[in-house]
């Protein structure tokens, strides 16, 4: 193989190498508008420290990260956007699900980039969930 060729074809394999939470997938900006949203319309059922309930689920520790791991960001896009809040799913916009998201890694500390998570489900599906930084 030539060199044009190799430098090719790793600059193809690494484009293919999906994203994932630990590259900075939202702005802090972005997890501060989620903060708002998930404390009107979801700490009532997930509790004001995102610990959970007797029927709710926790949204951060470690049975959350687990839970959620190797999935793709795009699977908890559409988990929240297609049935929550529990008492009035789908009343969510894209927008404010992409941003309750935001908040929801910054509350697990994955870290905040330059760029807004999408709103749009394409996108999420490429970014994985990864409980331990690789």
């Amino acid at each position: 193989m030539t060199f044009v060729a190799i430098v090719v074809f790793v600059s193809f394999v690494a484009a293919q190498a999906a994203a994932s939470v630990w590259d900075g997938v939202y702005t802090d900006a972005q997890a501060k508008r989620g903060e708002a949203i998930y404390y009107e319309r979801c700490a009532g059922c997930h509790g004001p420290e995102l610990e959970g309930g007797d029927m709710t689920p926790a949204l951060t520790g470690g049975t959350f990260t687990s839970n959620w791991n190797d999935l793709s960001v795009g699977d908890l896009f559409e988990r929240i956007r297609v049935t929550m809040p529990l008492d009035r799913p789908r009343t969510l916009s894209r927008q404010q699900s992409a941003d309750v998201l935001a908040f929801l890694l910054k509350a697990n500390r994955w870290p905040a980039g330059d760029a807004e998570l999408p709103r749009e489900l394409e996108p999420l599906k490429e970014i994985r969930i990864e409980a331990i930084k690789p």
